[in-house]
Formats: structure tokens, C-alpha cells, sequence
């Protein structure tokens, strides 16, 4: 009776209208920030009301599709601080994130009830130190922290064998336009819960496709920042070369809100965002949101190895050529069939190194971050072995391996070949994509769904992801724009006037 329950229960909840505010006439689900701010400031919605009503859906969609591990059990308290703030501030806009209910994934660091796990129960109960530096600006702007989504247990870092979107903690993971469909990780929590109205916005982490490949297969905008340009103290690492913290949203235009926020220098990551900092626009990057953006950009197509290995008659390559031709009559300049120098190099380094170079980076960083903790459980890797282990018959604990871990942990850490690897990587990427927009003269290139994800990787480059279209299932998929270290602002530009030409994106169905 129990597990009917809580079948019967979201169905209830998707066969019922978008709730309004009762008298004011405002439909929260898939309301923007924008939206939002101005309902505010009408007086038809508070933050409380706002809390409450994304708590109301987390109790009723959750048990279908465990995107979320925890609610903060402050957000109500919080929204009502936020009300009352917004009350007295009279005509003065305290910021776009002001009372928005904002998730995290479960590997960013919060200082309050709120635990920070990646989804394992290893790190059940332990205490940080303080709040990640991106959740520190978030509460600096005025923002709620909701509660933790879950992800692909350890930013999928676990195991091979862990599917998309398995979460110890919550399990596995459902993409709420089609149940059965690929929900993609490891931010699958953050991705998906955005898309089901579970949450205004939230905040994922991508080391290599982590952002870019759930919003593709989850119908949702997610921007893959340049490497540093949003700090990743206090998110539990894989890579301190590649991790990266960036927003998922509905929209580009709240996604760019968010990124807004989170971008700047922090001391505690202080090498990468001093570097990055110099690439962040004295005025922020809401002025890029330009409905004519794409007028006159360059975006160079790749086809050999990417929009090629659609079938011509697919749906997706249909899709995809109707998009390039809306680019087009918006103004754009399409370079197609490009192909990146030493594209067969690269990708075969990438597939034999960069994992090996990942696993050396994780067994420094994990074991840095362990130690830092004020309490754990568990001290380094090995513990994280070791407890794994002790509970693999356990419910949820034992299902699936952690060959990662071992792999990891038999690691000496980074020596003379994974620099030297790292070292070629750059090189590679200078020689590669780097070469190509140099000589093209172009603002961006343009990739099928998350299939582009390693090159971004190994670069450092910034990547924006914004639905394109929907299989003959139903099952979502995107478009990724992607360009050199700091072209965020023609990333939005080119990212946002795509969206509002196409108006792509549709709220999800939950087909089995």
C-alpha cells in the first residue's frame, strides 16, 4: 500500500493545474527569476509562499524521481528573514536572488543543518568547516538554500558500474520527462529537479560533461563556466585542475543571474580564480542577454565526429539542421564541417590519460579535503574504502563497486607522468581548438548534447548547454555552444537569443 501511495501521489500533483497564489492569480511552476522578483514586488507572492510551495512538490515528486536528499528545515525561517528584508527595503532592488529557493548539489559545502555527503553514507554527519565560496555569495545576494539534490554518488566517481544518476543516499535518480530515459550525471539531482518546478535554480559541478550532460537530457540551460572562474572551495574534488561549480536552470536568462552571483576571486581558491578573475565583465554578464545576439556571430559547426554520427533522416539530425537554419536567418555566420586540428590525437590522449591523471589528482584532493573536515567518520581514501567494505551487503551501500576508489587509492598521486600528461594536455588544447577559433575567427562552436564535454575538460573552456529538441520518446536533448577561456559573455549572447528564437523547452510529461 505504501509504495502505491507514493506512485498515486506525484501523479496527483502532475494531473493537477500550475498552483497559483490564492486571490493574486500568479502560476509558480516554471516561473522565472525575473518573474518572481517582479511578483515580489506586486505583493502576489512571498518567499515563504515560494519555500513552501517547492517543499509541498519535493514531498510529492520525490519518491519518483529522488532528485533531492535533504530540505534545509531553515528555508521557511529564511524566506521569512527574506520577506521581512524585502519589506523594509522599500523601492530598492536587493538583487535578483533575493528570497530564490536555490538547491545545491550534495558535494557543495554548507555550514548549517544541512549535511554534505556526494550522496555517500560515509560521510553521513560529518561537519565542514565553513560554507563553499559559491554558497557564501549566494547567501550574501539574498539567496535561500533550499536543501542538497542528489548526483551520481561522488560526482560519479565511484565506480564504472554506477549508473547515471544512482545516488547512495537517495537513489537512483529519474529524468522526469520519460522515467526509464537516461537522466545523465553527476549533477542528475540538480538537473532534474529544476526541470520538474522542484526548485527556482540550482547549482551543479562538472569535471568532465557533469553540467553540460544532464541539462541536455534533462531539458534544462546549464552553464560550464571557464576553469576558475567560480571558486571550488568547498566542494569535494575530484580534480583541482578541472572542477568546476556553475548554474542549471529553465532559462538562460536565470542561469545568467546565477553565474552573476557566484563568479569572482576567493582566497581559499586562490590560484584559479585570481587567473580567472581578469575574464569577468566590470559590469556582470546580464547586459549579454540580447535577443539579437546572434547577429553576426561566427559559431563553427562540428560535424566529423559529432553532428555526423546522427543518421540523416533521425530526429535529431532534422532538429539540428532546423536550428542552424534559425542561426542563420538570426543573423549568424555558420561555418560548417569544421573539423579541429589533430582531433584524432587529442581524443585518443584524452581516452588513455585522462582518467589515469584524474585518479592521481582525486587521491591528493580527497584525502586534503577529509582532513580539513572539523568532524568525519572518515579521514582519507582508504577510510572511504574501508567503510565501503564494512557495508557492501548493506542497502544501497554494496549494489555497486568502487573501482575508482581502488584504482585511486593504488595511485602514488601525481608524479613526473601525470604532469607530463598534463602538461601535453595543454598543448593539445592549444593546438587543437584553441588553433581552429583562432584561425576561424570564431565566437563559438557548436555540439550535439554532452559529446564535447572532454575537450572543455582538458581546457578549461566554458560551455552553455540550452534544449534543442525531444526524441520520438520524449526523451530530452541539447545544443552546447562552447568557447576559449573567458567567452562567456558571447556564449550568452549567441546561448539566450538561440533559446528566444526556437522557445525549445516544454515542462516534462513523467512517461513511464
Amino acid at each position: 500500500m505504501a509504495s502505491l501511495l507514493s506512485f498515486i501521489a506525484p501523479l496527483l500533483l502532475l494531473l493537477s493545474p500550475p498552483m497559483a497564489i490564492s486571490g493574486n492569480g500568479f502560476e509558480i511552476q516554471e516561473a522565472t527569476i525575473e518573474a518572481i522578483q517582479q511578483a515580489f514586488k506586486e505583493g502576489k507572492l512571498t518567499s515563504r509562499q515560494l519555500v513552501q510551495y517547492y517543499s509541498d512538490r519535493i514531498h510529492a515528486l520525490n519518491p519518483l524521481v529522488r532528485a533531492v536528499i535533504e530540505v534545509n528545515p531553515d528555508a521557511i525561517r529564511l524566506a521569512e528573514l527574506a520577506d521581512e528584508e524585502r519589506n523594509n527595503a522599500g523601492d530598492r532592488h536587493l538583487g535578483w536572488l533575493h528570497g530564490i529557493p536555490i538547491l545545491l548539489k550534495d558535494n557543495i559545502a554548507t555550514k548549517d543543518q544541512l549535511n554534505t555527503t556526494a550522496g555517500s553514507f560515509a560521510l553521513l554527519g560529518s561537519v565542514v568547516p565553513r560554507d563553499a565560496g559559491v554558497v557564501r555569495r549566494l547567501r550574501s545576494a539574498g539567496a535561500i538554500i533550499l536543501g542538497k539534490a542528489s548526483l551520481s554518488e561522488w560526482a560519479e566517481f565511484r565506480s564504472f558500474s554506477v549508473p547515471d544518476g544512482w545516488c547512495g543516499r537517495s537513489g537512483q535518480g529519474k529524468n522526469p520527462y520519460v522515467l526509464s530515459a537516461d537522466p545523465c550525471g553527476s549533477s542528475s539531482g540538480s538537473a532534474i529537479a529544476v526541470a520538474a518546478s522542484m526548485a527556482t535554480v540550482a547549482l551543479g559541478t562538472e569535471t568532465d560533461g557533469s553540467i553540460i550532460c544532464p541539462s541536455s537530457s534533462n531539458s534544462v540551460v546549464g552553464i560550464k563556466p571557464t576553469a576558475g572562474l567560480a571558486s571550488r572551495a568547498g566542494v569535494i574534488p575530484i580534480s583541482p585542475r578541472q572542477d568546476n561549480v556553475g548554474p542549471i536552470c529553465r532559462t538562460v536568462s536565470d542561469a545568467v543571474h546565477v553565474l552573476d552571483v557566484i563568479v569572482g576571486y576567493d582566497p581559499r581558491d586562490e590560484n584559479a580564480t585570481s587567473e580567472a578573475a581578469v575574464f569577468i565583465p566590470r559590469n556582470g554578464y546580464e547586459r549579454f542577454l540580447k535577443t539579437d545576439g546572434l547577429q553576426g556571430k561566427r559559431i563553427g559547426v562540428l560535424s566529423k565526429g559529432y553532428f555526423d554520427l546522427f543518421p540523416s533522416t533521425s530526429v535529431r539530425a532534422i532538429t539540428f539542421q532546423r536550428h542552424f537554419n534559425t542561426m542563420r536567418e538570426k543573423g549568424a555566420i555558420l561555418l560548417d564541417n569544421l573539423v579541429i586540428p589533430k582531433a584524432s590525437t587529442i581524443e585518443d590522449f584524452i581516452g588513455k590519460y585522462e582518467d589515469e591523471v584524474l585518479r592521481a589528482e582525486f587521491k591528493e584532493a580527497i584525502n586534503a579535503y577529509l582532513s580539513e573536515l572539523t568532524y568525519s567518520p572518515v579521514r582519507s581514501l582508504a577510510d572511504l574504502i574501508t567503510f565501503n567494505n564494512k557495508h557492501k551487503d548493506e542497502e544501497k551501500i554494496g549494489e555497486y563497486g568502487q573501482d575508482i576508489f581502488l584504482n585511486s587509492q593504488n595511485s602514488s598521486g601525481v608524479g613526473p607522468t601525470e604532469r607530463a600528461a598534463i602538461a601535453k594536455m595543454r598543448v593539445l588544447s592549444k593546438q587543437g581548438l584553441e588553433r581552429l577559433m583562432k584561425k576561424e575567427k570564431l565566437d563559438a562552436v557548436v555540439t550535439p548534447e554532452a559529446f564535447f564535454t572532454s575537450i572543455m575538460a582538458i581546457g578549461g573552456y566554458p560551455g552553455i548547454s540550452v534544449p534543442a529538441g525531444y526524441g520520438r520518446d520524449g526523451s530530452p536533448f541539447g545544443l552546447c555552444f562552447t568557447g576559449l577561456k573567458g567567452f562567456e559573455p558571447r556564449l550568452i549572447e549567441i546561448a539566450y537569443a538561440f533559446e528566444q528564437a526556437t522557445n525549445v523547452r516544454k515542462p516534462p510529461s513523467f512517461k513511464p
